[in-house]
């Protein structure tokens, strides 16, 4: 009975490691691709709006065994991607990279607000996109994106950051 709670728990820590390892470390490596980033935080927001598309597809009529076994996919698939979307924003850009500007800084502060702002949205929209199937917020998640990307890398694009 030891031994297969000693396993249960190392197979807990395990992947609770694995879960937390996916994410880009924080130690201060230097290795940093704002850019893909970006993308993957896209990539999430159009695997979001195929699943509330299947979602919405396999709940109109009578549904078989198969039929709810590819709904319940289907919803852990947009929930999967929208904490993605979230575990990016925090642990990506709001704990590396978007870094403090002092208000004594005026356009800097601004440009820092702007930029939690966007990304606090994100947050938000991401969150509800778990608990609806509304496509209004995959087109907010698409424009917080957007607008972002610019606050964030400016006029110019990602190369200039």
């Amino acid at each position: 009975m030891r031994r297969v709670r000693n396993l249960i728990l190392m197979g807990v820590i395990t992947f609770a490691a694995a879960a937390t390892a996916a994410a880009h470390c924080q130690i201060p490596c230097g290795i940093y691709d704002d850019e893909l980033r970006v993308k993957m935080i896209e990539e999430d927001i159009a695997t979001i709006d195929k699943s509330m598309q299947q979602i919405s597809a396999l709940s109109s009529g009578k549904r078989t065994a198969l039929d709810e076994n590819q709904l319940v996919r289907w919803v852990m698939n947009k929930e999967d991607h929208a904490q993605k979307i979230q575990d990016v924003v925090t642990s990506y850009f709001m704990a590396q990279r978007i870094k403090p500007v002092p208000p004594s800084d005026t356009a800097g502060h601004a440009a820092y607000v702007t930029r939690l702002t966007l990304l606090h949205q994100l947050q938000v929209e991401a969150m509800k996109a778990k608990q609806t199937v509304d496509p209004l917020h995959v087109e907010a998640m698409r424009q917080l994106v957007k607008a972002f990307r610019k606050a964030y890398f400016g006029e110019e694009g990602p190369h200039t950051h």
